[in-house]
């Protein structure tokens, strides 16, 4: 009798990528399929001519770069056909979604972030992932509400200023 493997759920969790990050991976994966696989091909050929590959440094580094590189054309592939497009930034909701651009009053003064999927995420540029712990509490929440937020150093609070 052969088992069959049977998943009850068979969901995973969603990737959202934004209007913006959709064109930067498309961008992305061009550059690297018409520009860089190429440049790597070469440098694999002109290695395999220095005789030895056993013993020959640029070989082993270039199927290394190589392997870098394929991994990366995959995972951008599979985002770009996997992810939920959302818009870059919506405007009249009344609750924080992926896309949404979010002002927020703490300790610290105010912030503005913009909700992303994980892949976009850049807290240095204002684009935090819906995947983080201030990413998770924003979301649903609406203008006028305080989340409270455990961190390291203790509990912060931070009330939504706007939601656009």
């Amino acid at each position: 009798m052969a088992l069959r493997y049977s998943r009850m759920d068979n969901s995973l969790p969603q990737k959202y990528i934004t209007q913006e990050g959709q064109k930067k991976a498309e961008e992305e994966l061009v550059r690297l399929k018409d520009e860089k696989r190429p440049s790597i091909a070469k440098k694999i050929a002109a290695a395999k001519e220095l005789g030895d590959l056993s013993e020959n440094a640029e070989y082993a580094d270039a199927k290394d770069e190589q392997a870098f590189l394929e991994a990366r054309i995959l995972e951008l592939t599979n985002l770009l056909k996997f992810a939920e497009v959302v818009p870059g930034q919506t405007s009249g909701n009344e609750a924080v979604t992926v896309g949404s651009k979010v002002t927020i009053d703490g300790e610290n003064g105010q912030r503005t972030y913009t909700i992303v999927g994980f892949n976009e995420a850049n807290p240095a540029a204002g684009k935090i992932s819906n995947a983080s712990p201030l990413g998770q509490a924003l979301l649903g929440r609406k203008a006028g509400d305080t989340i409270s937020l455990q961190v390291p150093s203790g509990s912060r609070q931070f009330t939504i200023l706007e939601i656009n």
